[in-house]
């Protein structure tokens, strides 16, 4: 079996036939998903690996984000159960594991790609051509991948935490940040760019000046058609900190925005969802069942090859529409879902605290709250515009 490099944290046995872990590696597996499930983006934890000096599965100091990304989404770290297991797995192979395993198994997907090599031209650089090969890789469905299950090292319950804290994550941390910025990523200008953070110091001032800035203007300068000036960060902070935590005191205005929300999410779906969801998983089902009929009637010689490959594209593409549909499902399930959790946290840790602990929040802390209250803010010429959960008389409210 042993041909591509083993996943991080494992090795090959001593017979090529299976993956054992490698505890150096593990430990620092089991880091990233407490971080990702502790709230940190691919690039805070990037940035604290780097510090670490942790190296990357390559060697190099610094990690890729999608690595990391990859990483807490690959099920070879995610637990499962023996009967999960045996529904992807041989049945030799089942019979082989052990049903009152403690942690479970972790499943590595074998043969995720199809790799294709074709040759390309292209220009020599004297007036003639050379000719390379360029690969293709083109994910498998999961059916046609080979599941080989490995020892399991991590809790279920922090995998799944970190993968659902990660997905919901929309931050970054591209370095060491100078201060707690809590507007981060929440505020739009009136052109309808991103407003970054931007720090100044003035030559031969003690002075730091902190702003939230327009990145399109930055970037376009007198090509953009934003007018707004650079916002003192401090200022704004403390007006929308105002706002929110007034609002806070009130549970009720609380679950009413969340509730808005969700009540928003689900009206975006049509029909009955579940039901939709079944359709389509049997039409996925169909599909497999009229694939294999068609490739043993070209077997009999019921079917020319040439027949065999329309009928095959006609599966495919509405193998794909199916696939592409469920998933459209599953993301607005996980929406929905995820929209519920928040609300039932902020009622449960944030409503109704007391001024004095909602004030000795800080920046981070605050700027958590704001994304779980789906809050964007954008100035207006008589204050600012604040959409989210907290908008519960409409879709907007105003800090002045």
């Amino acid at each position: 079996m042993r041909g591509p490099k083993p996943p991080y944290g494992f090795r090959y046995n001593t017979t090529c036939d299976g993956l054992i872990v490698y505890e150096p590696e593990m430990l620092v597996v089991e880091k990233v998903f407490r971080m990702a499930a502790s709230s940190l983006g691919p690039g805070a934890i990037q940035t604290r690996l780097y510090a670490q000096g942790v190296p990357s599965p390559t060697g190099k100091r610094m990690w890729q984000r999608q690595v990391l990304r990859r990483m807490v989404e690959n099920d070879i770290y995610l637990p499962h159960t023996y009967d999960e297991v045996r529904e992807w797995v041989r049945p030799e192979v089942a019979a082989k594991l052990d049903p009152e395993l403690g942690l479970g198994y972790g499943l590595w997907w074998y043969g995720r790609y199809e790799v294709t090599v074709h040759a390309v031209s292209e220009p020599d650089g004297n007036g003639g051509k050379r000719y390379a090969k360029r690969e293709v890789r083109k994910l498998r469905p999961r059916e046609e991948q080979i599941a080989v299950p490995v020892p399991a090292c991590l809790p279920r319950g922090l995998v799944e935490t970190a993968r659902a804290t990660l997905a919901a994550n929309k931050g970054s941390e591209r370095k060491y940040l100078a201060r707690e910025w809590e507007l981060r990523g929440l505020l739009r200008c009136s052109c309808g760019g991103r407003m970054g953070t931007q720090t100044t110091k003035p030559r031969g001032s003690e002075t730091t000046y902190l702003y939230y800035a327009c990145n399109r203007r930055r970037k376009l300068r007198k090509m953009c058609e934003c007018t707004q000036r650079s916002l003192s960060a401090t200022e704004v902070e403390g007006r929308v900190w105002h706002f929110v935590s007034e609002l806070l005191k009130d549970p009720e205005k609380v679950r009413i925005g969340m509730n808005r929300l969700i009540e928003q999410e689900l009206s975006e779906i049509s029909g009955d969802p579940q039901h939709e969801a079944k359709t389509w998983a049997e039409k996925v089902a169909e599909c497999d069942r009229s694939r294999s009929a068609y490739q043993d009637q070209q077997a009999a010689g019921l079917m020319t090859l040439d027949e065999l490959g329309r009928k095959l594209g006609e599966l495919d593409s509405t193998l794909k529409l199916a696939r592409a549909e469920l998933e459209r499902l599953q993301r607005r399930r996980e929406r929905v879902e995820e929209l519920e959790r928040d609300r039932d946290a902020i009622i449960e840790s944030y409503a109704g605290m007391l001024p004095d602990a909602l004030d000795a929040l800080s920046g981070e802390e605050r700027r958590r709250l704001y994304g779980m209250l789906r809050l964007e803010v954008a100035p207006m010429p008589d204050g600012l515009e604040v959409t989210g959960a907290l908008s519960t008389s409409g879709p907007r409210s105003t800090a002045t």
